[in-house]
């Protein structure tokens, strides 16, 4: 049937499902007008966020007589930076927007296109802070209507200037706020900044008048007290808005009280949390309502009565796990991670993320157990392998025996190992009826894979992105630019190792 005939139903439903494969979003323009002005909407509606980092967005975002006098002053070629010809009203696309992307954005765009005659710092940095300024400015003008908005705060150089505008922009007009369906607060890694109390203040402000708080995210634990104060507090009522809750590197203790309050929580994320301990579990067992813990990443080892108790307790709402042993010594590992794979086989039925790192040769057979177990749900995987002596023959033991394990369908597979080539062959052929969409491999001091990967993969189109980083050379396949050529042949996409790989906080924090 040609695209013609298809109802134009049918054809939003078609191209919606692409909504984050940009590439082929770009394809889809160029089939005829209908599928043009379908797929223009997607393309738009969150451009902060496209991986290209192709920012000429911004020429057409920046189409503002005032900001032309004002780019003037500082000696800055407007002209070439706007664009008159636009065929759509881009700006009424725009649903989601997060302030640490917007301002990452506009920075790595100012380096690439802004060339102000004035050299000097204070300078430069007023610049910057007026193009911040006026992208929001014209976003308020033009009355986008957000889907959802996320207040995410990271320390890094002038940041601090950059949401303390942003922030006093969006309270002298609490019409940008009050439109918006979904607010979310996310912290960063770094962002120390947040002890200044004007930027505090306003981004309180900001949540108690939008009274729709729908997710939290905390990579700290300054953060998680900040946000502690705010929802236990009188003045704020989230008990029925709250749905997701992410926390890392968090302290557990007093968290009980947010959970006995949250009343349409959907989703919570414990990753590498402290104090997930005995008075934790109970206090989540006594809870009168669900807990639904979505993510557990954890890198201590626990009573295996405690463990016990709570994926009793939670089993079936697990989805995304994880187990890092690198911190923990190889007796206490290699008991616990026994009893762990077993706990989670039994009580966990729905898992769709296991993280593997540093697990030991002891525990091979269970592992491969609980991968064959959730073979039909599980879309994602990462074996790191633990960087000591025995980690070649430890590495030769799973790429024996992994492949055969392995769902016919994947979205993403991390591979870290010491590999020898007659392993991974052995690999590659025991998985010659499996799909992965992106597949990461990090050769940890091993041999040449490239022809292998050429032949068994390459050529029969297994993978749609490939990351290949090899650490004896000290190279990733990116580098090799006739290589990369060759793969896009074959429509596989070569992506550098570190851009590929899943930040675990980052990534639950966009798939929830």
């Amino acid at each position: 049937m040609s695209c013609s005939k298809i109802l134009p139903e049918l054809t939003y439903d078609i191209i919606k499902h692409f909504q984050n494969d940009f590439p082929t979003l770009h394809s889809c323009i160029l089939v005829n007008r209908l599928w043009c002005r379908l797929a223009i909407p997607l393309l738009w509606e969150n451009p902060f966020s496209i991986p290209t980092r192709n920012y000429n967005f911004f020429k057409i975002y920046l189409r503002n007589n005032d900001l032309k006098k004002k780019l003037g002053g500082y000696g800055v070629d407007y002209d070439s930076l706007s664009s008159n010809n636009t065929l759509f009203n881009y700006l009424k696309f725009l649903k989601y927007l997060n302030t640490w992307k917007i301002i990452s954005s506009i920075e790595r765009w100012f380096v690439e296109n802004l060339k102000p005659k004035n050299k000097d710092l204070n300078s430069v940095f007023n610049l910057k802070r007026l193009v911040h300024k006026s992208i929001f400015e014209i976003l308020i003008e033009n009355e986008v209507n957000l889907h959802t908005f996320e207040i995410e705060i990271i320390g890094h150089g002038h940041s601090y200037s950059y949401f303390d505008d942003i922030f006093k922009l969006i309270l002298q007009n609490t019409n940008f706020i009050y439109n918006i369906e979904n607010l979310n607060i996310h912290s960063g890694y770094s962002a120390n900044f947040i002890s200044n109390e004007l930027i505090k203040n306003h981004m309180l402000q900001l949540i108690k008048l939008h009274q729709n708080l729908k997710k939290i995210s905390c990579y700290s634990n300054y953060y998680y007290n900040l946000y502690q104060s705010l929802l236990l507090s009188k003045d704020y009522n989230y008990s029925s808005t709250l749905t997701t809750i992410i926390l890392y590197r968090v302290n557990l203790n007093g968290i009980i009280g947010i959970l006995e309050l949250a009343n349409a929580l959907d989703s919570v994320h414990i990753i590498k949390c402290y104090h997930l301990n005995s008075r934790f579990v109970q206090q989540i067992i006594n809870l009168a309502k669900p807990f639904r813990l979505k993510s557990l990443f954890i890198d201590v080892t626990l009573k295996i009565r405690v463990l016990r108790s709570l994926l009793r307790h939670i089993g079936n709402y697990l989805e995304n796990f994880g187990f890092d042993t690198k911190s923990i010594s190889f007796l206490d590992s290699s008991l616990f991670s026994q009893k762990l794979l077993e706990l989670i086989t039994k009580y966990c039925k729905n898992i769709k993320i296991l993280d593997f790192c540093g697990f030991e040769s002891q525990i091979t057979d269970s592992m491969f157990n609980l991968i064959k177990n959730y073979k039909h749900n599980l879309n994602y995987l990462s074996i790191v392998l633990p960087n000591r002596n025995a980690t070649a023959e430890y590495s030769s033991i799973v790429l024996q025996n992994l492949g055969q394990t392995l769902p016919f369908k994947l979205e993403y597979l991390n591979l870290s190992f010491h590999i020898k080539i007659n392993d991974f062959k052995i690999f590659l052929k025991n998985t010659q009826d499996t799909f992965i969409k992106k597949l990461l491999i990090y050769n940890e001091k091993g041999q040449n894979i490239l022809p292998s990967v050429k032949k068994y993969i390459m050529k029969k189109k297994r993978v749609k992105y490939l990351s290949i980083y090899n650490s004896h050379f000290n190279n990733d396949l990116i580098s090799l630019k006739d290589d990369v050529k060759e793969f896009r042949l074959y429509n596989i996409v070569v992506k550098s190792y570190y851009n590929l790989l899943i930040d675990m906080y980052e990534f639950i924090k966009e798939i929830d």
